[in-house]
């Protein structure tokens, strides 16, 4: 069996390092980050989260017949991934604030761009391309989410049902990231695993630009909290 897994990693090294550059990631590691800014990185999630079900599915319906051991990975994942969106809504109604008013919003424009991207890889290249997106969102989760988790409720207080989200991708995640890991050794063709790893590296990029986004577009304010308590 191929290790490109291995490959992927090593290959996207720089792309990892600027999305755990973002200086709100930073800040939540110093125990300094606030409650409407962990609701307004649950809003942008909710905005890609939302998509997941609907990318996978596009994915499934472009794969040859020739690839049909990959389309039941798929399926095992569009099980696994129904209902997400909804966890991040309720988790924002934890927080204090209101989730319909996020149900209803629009994503800012990073966001926007990240599953815009998503779409386009998987109908104007090579579908194959989304496991790049697989691979950031699910190897960040393993990176942060427990520990980041951890350290915003110790900062805001919150109850743990106020983290379903996060918890559950940081343990959920340690399986799922093995699947993935030997789902990508078992993808032997070289311009898929290119088309993979291009991808990678642009969801690095564009995932990162979300955290950063975070300081400058802000989705709620500590007033928020307040008009809504």
């Amino acid at each position: 069996m191929s290790q490109f897994f291995n490959t992927l990693q090593a290959e996207t090294q720089k792309e990892r390092d600027y999305l755990l550059a973002a200086p709100i990631i930073g800040r939540v590691f110093k125990g300094e980050v606030s409650l409407s800014e962990y609701a307004s990185f649950l809003t942008q999630a909710y905005h890609h989260v939302k998509h997941t079900v609907p990318l996978l599915m596009a994915v499934g319906a472009k794969l040859s017949d020739k690839q049909e051991w990959l389309r039941e990975a798929v399926a095992e994942y569009i099980e696994e991934e129904l209902g997400h969106q909804e966890w991040v809504l309720n988790d924002i109604a934890a927080c204090g604030f209101d989730k319909e008013q996020v149900r209803h919003s629009r994503p800012q424009f990073s966001t926007e761009l990240m599953v815009s991207y998503a779409y386009d890889a998987i109908n104007r290249g090579n579908p194959l391309a989304f496991f790049g997106m697989v691979h950031v969102l699910e190897g960040t989760s393993i990176a942060l989410a427990d520990n980041a988790a951890g350290q915003i409720r110790e900062v805001v207080g919150l109850p743990k049902k106020a983290f379903t989200y996060l918890t559950s991708h940081g343990a959920l995640d340690i399986e799922h990231v093995k699947f993935f890991e030997n789902l990508m050794n078992k993808i032997d063709n070289e311009d898929d695993q290119q088309a993979i790893i291009h991808a990678a590296k642009c969801f690095y990029k564009l995932y990162g630009n979300i955290f950063r986004d975070l300081d400058s577009e802000p989705f709620f304010s500590e007033a928020d909290l307040e008009q809504s308590a």
